[in-house]
């Protein structure tokens, strides 16, 4: 029988442990560089994957076809229509070489601007800079607000005494609306352009900022919106006279444009004829006019006249603003200021028209 040392068996137990206690390290050492050298690998393919990508994105910007290019930023450049008329963007009118400085009798308004809308430049003038009462005018800029901040155009409103009794006092042109009627908002806007009525406009800047008062601070944010704060300031919706009630012909180009370039607006500047709503107080509605387009429908302009806005106050004789379209497609804004009669300011229109607008 065989005996064992039992000193000698556990030095070789102690031995086998140390051993496998020194394998133990090594194999974890080992996973710890494969672990190392994974991570560094990872982090120099990444930075790899940066730098081409960057190299491409730069490379891209730099030679990608500009057109493309724009069409993946927002377009600020881009075409402004007046209906289906392409017009020059912006309300920056400038003089050229080629502009007229008129002194021509055949045309007796003594402020006078003709705008070529294609390329915004100023085809003929006279005083163009000179501060006017904008008389009826105004009316443009009242329905421009009106409609920038319209809601429903299908909503009434109800005529009150207060606007009656203003267009009575100062004795204003009118729709013929009544105390107590309540009729479309959407007559409002026709009522205040055909007829130049009062009534209409008062009531449609009372529907839209709740006073006539806070309406009026809407306008002149538009005309500063418009860039017109320094030569032009509006003190009521309807054109009345007064002392700090005022701009330029230029100005009021600018206006019509922007006013043209909104589609309700463009459309009750350009309506020759139109009847409002049936009411217990109207039942066969109000036929209105704008005279105006009426009148010059059938005048040699060598175009069409779209759309006019006229006025009258004692300071400033009559005046108008139109949009024509010549026979070539060309399109303008013409601007007249205190003939001496209302057919005067028309005929001063076709001159201009007939004349400059090719």
């Amino acid at each position: 029988m065989n005996s064992r040392d039992p000193h000698k068996t556990t030095q070789r137990q102690s031995l086998h442990y140390y051993k496998e206690q020194r394998e133990n390290r090594l194999r974890q050492r080992q996973r710890t560089i494969i672990k190392r050298r994974i991570l560094l690998g990872g982090a120099l393919l990444l930075c790899l994957v940066f730098a081409i990508s960057a190299k491409i994105g730069i490379s891209h910007f730099l030679t990608a076809n500009p057109t493309e290019a724009a069409h993946s930023l927002p377009v600020e450049n881009g075409p402004v229509y007046i209906g289906a008329t392409e017009v020059q963007r912006g309300y920056d009118f400038s003089a050229t070489e080629q502009t007229v400085t008129l002194n021509d009798e055949s045309i007796a308004s003594t402020q006078i601007l003709l705008i070529n809308l294609k390329n915004n430049s100023i085809v003929a003038q006279k005083d163009a800079q000179t501060i006017i009462s904008p008389a009826s005018m105004t009316k443009v800029l009242t329905i421009l607000v009106a409609a920038e901040h319209l809601q429903d155009l299908n909503d009434t409103f109800t005529i009150s005494r207060e606007i009656t009794d203003y267009c009575y006092q100062h004795k204003c042109s009118a729709v013929g609306f009544s105390d107590g009627e309540t009729v479309p908002v959407k007559d409002l806007f026709y009522g205040t352009i055909l007829p130049s009525g009062a009534d209409a406009a008062v009531a449609l800047a009372i529907y839209t900022a709740g006073s006539h008062e806070a309406f009026i601070d809407l306008m002149n944010q538009k005309l500063d919106e418009l860039g017109l704060s320094q030569t032009a300031h509006f003190t009521n919706c309807v054109g009345l006279y007064d002392e700090l009630h005022y701009c330029t012909a230029a100005d009021m180009a600018v206006i019509m444009k922007a006013a043209l370039e909104n589609d309700l607006c463009r459309e009750v500047l350009s309506t020759k004829n139109y009847t409002t709503a049936r009411t217990s107080q109207h039942p066969d509605g109000l036929n209105i006019s704008n005279w105006f387009l009426r009148r010059i429908e059938d005048k040699e302009t060598n175009g069409s006249v779209i759309a006019a806005k006229t006025g009258f106050v004692n300071q400033s004789g009559n005046c108008a603003v139109s949009y024509f379209l010549s026979a070539s497609g060309t399109p303008y804004i013409a601007v007249t200021v205190n003939a001496f009669s209302s057919w005067r300011c028309i005929y001063d229109h076709v001159a201009l028209y007939s004349t400059y607008g090719a």
